[in-house]
């Protein structure tokens, strides 16, 4: 079976466990990366096709996790998203994506990875995905114009993703970012948690036509 049939099988069996009458008004709530490129957003909109959803909603993993854990009048915001293979920086404000970096760096890479350490010494992981994550902040606070990534910073960082539960890899991105980091609670599925809500938001208002995107 090819990797794409394997997601797929998984996919019909978690909806075969779904409540209802199977096919009937079924909506899935998918999420992607905030620089997802055109094409990888198209291959999971393929993959989520097959299951015949009646409406199929896409929202970005950095509103999503602020959808669940966000502070209370948290705008702006910055979400950092300490993934296995990716670790993506994005500035929301007012509940919109104002900006984002992405790097291919994750937890899960080998130690010595990141690329730029000295000659001759092996930079950890944790040095590498945190450094990688606070070199894009800086990024960010150089292109912005309006004082969101600063005030984001005074307000706190909301980190997300397996890398959140790594205390060498928060505790560095700490001091490097001289920001108090809000760690959410459970940071593997904030995701699917704040899509979760973000879902049940919108069926509250069954007049509303769910989009397809």
């Amino acid at each position: 079976m090819t990797e794409s049939g394997s997601r797929l099988a998984l996919l019909r069996r978690l909806a075969a466990t779904a409540p209802g009458d199977e096919g009937h008004d079924t909506v899935v709530m998918l999420t992607h990366p905030v620089l997802a490129a055109p094409e990888e957003r198209a291959a999971a909109r393929r993959l989520v096709d097959a299951l015949g959803p009646t409406h199929i909603i896409a929202v970005d993993s950095a509103r999503a996790a602020a959808a669940y854990a966000a502070p209370a009048g948290g705008s702006p915001l910055l979400v950092i998203d300490l993934g296995a293979r990716l670790t993506e920086v994005t500035l929301v404000v007012d509940g919109l994506v104002q900006d984002a970096r992405l790097a291919e760096v994750g937890v899960d890479d080998p130690p010595g990875s990141g690329g730029d350490a000295p000659i001759g010494t092996a930079r950890s992981s944790a040095d590498s995905v945190a450094g990688t994550a606070a070199d894009m902040v800086s990024d960010l606070w150089r292109w912005d114009r309006t004082g969101a990534v600063r005030g984001a910073l005074r307000r706190g960082v909301l980190v997300t993703g397996g890398g959140a539960l790594s205390l060498d890899v928060t505790g560095r991105l700490a001091h490097l970012l001289r920001a108090r980091l809000r760690l959410v609670n459970d940071p593997q599925t904030s995701v699917v948690r704040g899509a979760g809500l973000m879902l049940t938001s919108a069926l509250r208002h069954p007049t509303a036509a769910l989009p397809r995107t």
